[in-house]
């Protein structure tokens, strides 16, 4: 399944561009012109529109910023459709569209969907859209990492499964290792806050107080502190409301108030006002005998022991002592509880380090055996699949002028002591496994097999990336290939192979090829022209799709340096019949 197409690009202010179209095929699109015309800046246009670096130098002189715009045709449930609306991305009949702004000054703006968005997600979708190779891109797959993950992108399930779970083990290793780092370098440490939490809990348990207990107190010692006050008081106002038995002569309010209670109710049926106010006037009497008694009861129940009092104030200090330490201003005792409670639950996993230590130990020592197994797995399933990987490029590698040459994968590790047991051996392991695998090129019969960045030459390597990518393509396809002179340092029966192959690659994806070979450029279905006007720049009609005529004077330029050389031009119209036969 293709997951998008590149449709269109127009690019602004770019280098050499002053405003362009670039219209591009389903299939396979060659991009040609002179030397210098501006064809790279078609793979950078490009680069940046899929979250590529920004760099300033790029804008054209005298121009405020570069922009890039593109139309990218995504299915819907597309990686990259989903990825897209997840960002809140606008896709109008299956088309997204993706623009990217530089400014002389540096700054970098990306729009998706019509919306703004981070560079880094355009970074994502070229991930799933994508797949460059200039002259970088092709120096990156030379290191062992990404040949490594080229490697198990070929492998599928039979890596990606084990690898998946040696992932998790290792993420888990990595989290029981430093757990178990902690606790013991940290011992000493430990052990003392073991010792502070042990001496607090041990006074907070001597005292034992209560949630409440320092309010009831401090209400106690009030009252105890004014004892005399408040007895002398009590009397004082019962005297008023009971009388002095000792004095008859005495006048007290429960005996003024029994006799006005008596006249009214002796003409309260006469007015049933009256009546009302007698009523009231015999609930105060009633209340103001029931509080002549409770004042009576106060005094006699009153404690003035002294003894009390000290010993309410010195339970206060003791709980003031454990509030100023353990507790928070304002709260109290409710503080010091809740420290008690959190500081016991702390010292449980202090004092249990020791069985923490045992069980991390042993989980650790499972997780290095499942490790083992699983590294195992994966270098069984990397060795099987490299040599199905290495038949398949190397018989590409016949096709593309390279009958001799055979590619194979150099699978290793590196001993040491403290890694993981594999194959009998301890040997380091990384997040990737344990594994290091680097791709080899013997180029002819008799010469060693060696790394391909020092076996191949600048010819023979964008062979080698050419072969990879369209042995990836049947396992692994990517929707857009964009190859920036991988043809380099080829010519002749090579070139034309070169050609075929991208014409190949092109039935399942989209191949954007910048090249200065007529042999690849006739294999394409649609052949861009970038053309420079008088005062150096690349215009909006710079850009040009050839046909007929027209490509076959691009051709024998190409060929010859001359458009209208009869011999030129009988060649590309060679060229262009041995492509459509092959088509």
């Amino acid at each position: 399944m293709v997951w998008g197409v590149l449709e269109e690009m127009r690019i602004r202010s770019l280098g050499v561009i002053d405003d362009a179209v670039v219209e591009l095929s389903p299939g396979f699109t060659a991009v040609t012109g002179e030397t210098g015309a501006g064809k790279t800046m078609v793979v950078t246009s490009l680069g940046l529109l899929l979250g590529g670096r920004a760099d300033p130098a790029l804008v054209r002189i005298g121009a405020a910023s570069a922009v890039v715009e593109g139309r990218i045709s995504v299915p819907a449930g597309a990686p990259a459709a989903v990825r897209a609306e997840e960002a809140g991305a606008e896709l109008e009949d299956g088309v997204l569209l993706v623009s990217r702004t530089v400014s002389a000054e540096g700054r970098s703006r990306a729009h998706l969907g019509g919306r703004s968005v981070p560079v880094g997600l355009l970074a994502e979708l070229a991930d799933e859209l994508v797949a460059v190779h200039g002259q970088t891109d092709q120096q990156g797959l030379l290191k062992p990492a990404r040949q490594r993950g080229a490697l198990d992108r070929y492998a599928g399930e039979a890596v990606s499964v084990p690898l998946a779970a040696y992932a998790e083990a290792y993420r888990r290793l990595r989290a029981v290792t430093g757990e178990l780092d902690e606790i013991t370098t940290r011992a000493r440490e430990r052990a003392q806050e073991a010792d502070l939490l042990r001496f607090g809990l041990g006074e907070i348990e001597a005292v034992s107080p209560r949630a409440g207990e320092d309010a009831e107190l401090a209400a106690e010692a009030e009252r105890l502190g004014h004892a005399e006050a408040l007895a002398s008081a009590a009397a004082l106002a019962h005297a008023a409301l009971a009388g002095v038995p000792e004095d008859p002569e005495s006048v007290d309010a429960t005996t003024l108030v029994a006799g006005a209670g008596r006249a009214l109710e002796a003409v309260r049926s006469h007015d049933p006002a009256l009546a009302a106010l007698a009523d009231r006037m015999g609930e105060i009497s009633i209340l103001l005998g029931d509080v002549a008694t409770e004042l009576a009861g106060y005094a006699d129940n009153l404690d003035a022991d002294p003894l009390r009092l000290a010993a309410v104030e010195e339970r206060r200090a003791a709980l003031t002592q454990l509030t100023r330490k353990y507790g928070r201003d304002g709260e109290g005792m409710v503080a010091v509880l809740a420290w008690a409670e959190e500081s016991a639950g702390r010292l449980g996993e202090l004092d249990g380090d020791d069985d923490r230590i045992e069980e991390l130990t042993a989980e650790r020592d499972r997780l290095r055996d499942d490790l083992s197994v699983l590294a195992q797995r994966l270098t069984d399933a990397r060795t099987e699949a490299a040599d199905r990987f290495a038949d398949a490029v190397t018989a590409e590698l016949a096709s593309l002028a390279m009958p001799h040459a055979r590619v194979s994968f150099d699978i290793r590790q590196t001993e040491d002591p403290e890694g993981v047991e594999v194959g009998g051996r301890r040997v380091a392991y990384s997040p990737s496994g344990a594994d290091e695998v680097e791709l080899l090129l013997a180029p002819h019969p008799g010469a060693p097999p060696r790394p391909i960045a020092k076996g191949a030459s600048g010819g023979e390597l964008s062979r080698v990336m050419l072969a990879v990518e369209v042995v990836f393509a049947g396992v692994d396809p990517v929707p857009t290939y964009l190859f920036d002179e991988v043809d380099a340092g080829v010519g002749g029966k090579a070139a034309v192979e070169i050609g075929r192959r991208l014409a190949k690659l092109a039935r399942t994806a989209q191949v954007v090829v910048v090249t200065h070979l007529p042999q690849v450029a006739a294999f394409a279905d649609r052949q861009l022209l970038v053309e420079k006007t008088n005062d150096g720049s690349v215009t909006r009609s710079g850009v040009t799709v050839l046909e007929g005529e027209e490509r076959v004077r691009e051709l024998s330029r190409m060929l010859a340096g001359q458009e209208d050389s009869e011999t030129a031009r009988a060649h590309a119209e060679e060229l262009l019949a041995t492509a459509r036969a092959d088509g």
